[in-house]
């Protein structure tokens, strides 16, 4: 293939320039990534199981903690990682990106958005705005609450706190988890509460949200507007051209991962079978993914992936 087309080539896909229908040896057959515990990213996941089962890999997915998620890929101990959210992650992305052995396959998704928010109870105080906060603090408890331990979001509130911004000194962080956070924030009802939002959800359908202004200082403007990267290891996108390939153009889309997180939130669906719904309703969906993309036995990938979702 030549320079000239390796380069037309990338610039159409947006992503890594790798060869078209490769076959991956049996030593790619195992595709490791992890989750961090957040439904979004077991949507995508999931997703990404469903089509590799269907190609003939097998997906081994770990539950991992971001920071100990972001230290397996650096060791080697996982080939990729569907999650990075940036800004918020741009510390570990920068350290991954130090070490020049991991890479950025695809913006797997834009349009996401993070930040502390508060609920109807909440907004009727007239809470819109970071700088409203403090003078409410008895009515919200002094409490924010947050997602897991040692998410790059808690430590942003932290450090908020911390820093004595917009007078939250006396303010406390309620670490849970994102399922507890939001069944919190459901059984609180009409009290005015603090809590970290984000988009794409479902508890932006089920929870009358204000996502407040003057904080992009800390989570960065447009209330904290943000985009989903894939990063992987040169060695295994070196090793499995294939499958890398597949990653590099899997992207997704808010109202896509709206519907995906509520099958698995609102329906109680496991994320594979959500992802088998949602693939099986949207034929056309993983059509551009597939493009030039083969099973592990280097047979077609569209008519394999139909008949294993018709199967």
């Amino acid at each position: 293939m030549s320079i000239l087309k390796i380069g037309m080539t990338a610039a159409l896909l947006g992503a890594v320039a790798l060869p078209a229908m490769a076959q991956d040896p049996d030593t790619c057959s195992t595709v490791r990534y992890s989750d961090p515990g957040w439904s979004d990213i077991a949507a995508t996941n999931g997703v990404a199981a469903v089509v590799l089962k269907a190609l003939g890999y097998t997906p081994d997915i770990a539950t991992l903690s971001v920071p100990v998620g972001y230290e397996a890929l650096k060791n080697g101990e996982t080939d990729l990682f569907l999650g990075n959210w940036l800004p918020a992650q741009k510390p570990f992305r920068d350290d991954l990106d130090a070490t020049g052995d991991i890479q950025e396959l695809v913006q797997n998704l834009e349009g996401a958005k993070f930040t502390l928010a508060v609920n109807k109870a909440g907004a009727d105080l007239g809470v819109a705005d970071f700088a409203d906060l403090d003078q409410h603090r008895d009515a919200f408890d002094g409490k924010i609450f947050g997602i897991e331990p040692g998410a790059p979001a808690n430590q942003l509130i932290q450090g908020m706190i911390d820093n004595d911004d917009f007078g939250l000194a006396d303010w406390e962080l309620v670490e849970s988890s994102e399922q507890a956070m939001v069944a919190q924030v459901t059984r609180n009802g009409d009290t005015p509460t603090l809590f970290l939002a984000w988009a794409p959800h479902p508890m932006n359908e089920a929870i009358e949200t204000t996502y407040l202004s003057g904080g992009d200082a800390q989570f960065g403007p447009d209330f904290g507007g943000a985009t989903v990267h894939t990063v992987a290891r040169n060695e295994w996108v070196e090793a499995c051209p294939n499958v890398a390939k597949l990653f590099s153009q899997m992207v997704f889309d808010v109202p896509m991962e709206n519907v995906l997180m509520g099958k698995i939130l609102n329906d109680g669906l496991e994320a594979e079978d959500a992802a088998r719904d949602y693939l099986s309703e949207n034929p056309d969906a993983a059509s551009a993914w597939l493009e030039g993309v083969t099973t592990l036995d280097g047979q077609p990938a569209q008519p394999a992936l139909e008949a294993a979702l018709n199967g």
